[in-house]
């Protein structure tokens, strides 16, 4: 969340930045400059009555004291006019700082200097890549016809039970899970990620801590009786952890992994984009996420990515790192990196992880601060996070990539956590 002062020390300079975004700015920003001008003069007329107010109450005993009743009835009775005026006023400026906070919350995190304007993804630019791509045989399977083909994912028996977008994974499908859900998890933990098992559902003010709410309420299932969102990403619970937390400078860098289950409605989405496990309501997720200082979040940030570049590596799987243009970049992100992976069957790239920084945007939210050992005041930290890896696409592109005669053969780094060397 951008902040009232940032937003006024220049206004023009935020309206331009958004725009990279492709989000015009301009009136929203003047509705919070004139909302916090009206804030500021409620407040100077509060405290004006308010100390008019307790300079009336001294003197009504003084005037009593001196004999001056009229005085003192005169005095009694601008009070009681003055304790009405507060009220009336108050209510007034409760309601403009509701109004400003609810203007500025609008408002998308301002891209990073790097992040270029674009539409969408077709305008990402690619940073480096890696791996091989092998051109798929004729009689190459795409990877919901391999998991039909050795029974490790039934996709109907999902939609028998749930729906379309859960599917349920058996056998040695099962155990590939597991497998790498624990490879990832341990490579975060050697990787000095301290491990956190948060719950499943959060309530509103998680929500609106890491910027899912309002902006992705659409997209989140809604447990309404008790008000509880099940989570998109772990991302959620982990980061709000630190939620109304101060923080020391030595604290930092605070890392932590975790995972997830992860649920999200993916509205509106059809077509070859949703085939097999490419696009689920319900999938699995290991999630890295990192608390730092301002000064340090950016080689954080490079950390995190050369990070999941070495997990797809160990998995020889081929790779694109994309940097995302202002069009594709999330409302709180202020840079973020994609991870794709080539998926030979289907003859198309896959994304399997973001890693972003969100600079101090999550933590005005969430009132996350760390006390200045320099100035002693206590300072917004930065957030950043990065899926470390999400499953189902990468056990699509391990299908796809790795079909043989034998059957499908696992990665060489993998092998000790499935027990097995191929799916046959």
């Amino acid at each position: 969340m951008l902040t009232v002062n940032k937003i006024k020390e220049n206004p023009e300079a935020i309206i331009k930045s958004l725009a990279v975004k492709n989000f015009n700015a301009e009136k929203t920003v003047s509705e919070i400059l004139s909302s916090d001008q009206k804030r500021r003069s409620l407040k100077t007329n509060l405290d004006n009555l308010q100390a008019e107010m307790n300079l009336l109450s001294k003197q009504i005993g003084q005037f009593f004291q001196q004999g001056k009743k009229e005085e003192a009835e005169n005095a009694k009775n601008r009070t009681a006019e003055i304790k009405e005026q507060i009220k009336v006023t108050s209510d007034e400026l409760n309601s403009t700082e509701n109004c400003l906070e609810g203007l500025i919350i609008q408002l998308p995190n301002l891209p990073h200097v790097s992040v270029t304007k674009g539409k969408g993804d077709m305008d990402n630019v690619e940073v480096r890549a890696g791996g091989t791509i092998i051109k798929a045989k004729d009689n190459a399977l795409p990877h919901w016809e391999i998991a039909k083909k050795y029974d490790i994912i039934d996709f109907e028996l999902g939609n028998k039970i749930t729906g379309a977008g859960f599917p349920v994974y058996k056998g040695k499908g099962a155990k590939l899970q597991r497998a790498l859900i624990n490879f990832f998890l341990e490579n975060a933990i050697e990787n000095g990620y301290k491990e956190v098992m948060p719950p499943l559902l959060v309530n509103e003010d998680s929500g609106f801590g890491t910027g899912q709410l309002p902006d992705k309420e659409g997209q989140m299932y809604h447990a309404t009786e008790d008000n509880f969102y099940l989570i998109p990403t772990a991302e959620v619970p982990v980061t709000n952890i630190y939620r109304d937390v101060i923080l020391n400078e030595t604290d930092f860098p605070i890392k932590n992994t975790a995972y997830t289950p992860c649920f999200r409605r993916e509205a509106g989405s059809y077509g070859s984009d949703v085939r097999g496990l490419n696009r689920l309501h319900q999938f699995d997720k290991v999630e890295i996420v990192r608390i730092e200082h301002p000064e340090k979040s950016y080689q954080a940030l490079e950390e995190m990515v050369n990070y999941v570049e070495g997990l797809l590596v160990k998995l020889e799987l081929p790779y694109r790192i994309m940097r995302l243009c202002g069009g594709d970049l999330s409302f709180t992100s202020a840079l973020t990196y994609d991870f794709e992976v080539y998926s030979s069957a289907q003859d198309r790239w896959l994304e399997v992880s973001s890693v972003s920084n969100f600079e101090d945007f999550q933590a005005n939210r969430l009132k996350l601060r760390y006390k200045s050992t320099e100035t002693k005041k206590n300072l917004a930290a930065h957030t950043l996070n990065g899926s470390a890896l999400a499953l189902p696409r990468i056990v699509a592109a391990l299908l796809e990539n790795n079909q043989t005669e034998k059957g499908i053969k696992i990665p060489e780094a993998l092998r000790a956590f499935t027990g097995f060397d191929f799916i046959d």
